[in-house]
């Protein structure tokens, strides 16, 4: 034997209704935070991830041509050392000024 209670059916329908209202609140102020959060974040000048990425890789180009750049003046310097005469720089040239010979 069942009862029909009309005012439990009464409160079970205000309190689905209350949860569907309160869960719509729930979207409604997420989506209101989430642009809130975009527009306040889109006026930080904040750069994009593939700007991002784009000045990575020349960077890292840079840093490969710098490396490459410093082996060759290494070289040239190796170079440059083992050419000069022995005596150091000025060595083979003439002297501007005048000396006595044997002096």
């Amino acid at each position: 034997m069942q009862s029909e209670n009309r005012l439990f059916d009464d409160f079970v329908k205000v309190m689905n209704g209350a949860a569907g209202t309160f869960a719509g609140m729930t979207r409604e102020a997420e989506g209101a935070f989430r642009e809130r959060m975009r527009e306040w974040i889109g006026g930080l000048d904040m750069v994009g991830r593939d700007e991002f990425e784009a000045v990575k890789a020349i960077a890292v180009a840079a840093r490969e041509e710098n490396h490459e750049l410093k082996v060759r003046i290494e070289a040239l310097e190796k170079a440059a050392s083992t050419a000069k005469p022995a005596g150091g720089p000025g060595k083979g040239k003439k002297s501007t000024t005048s000396s006595p010979p044997g002096a």
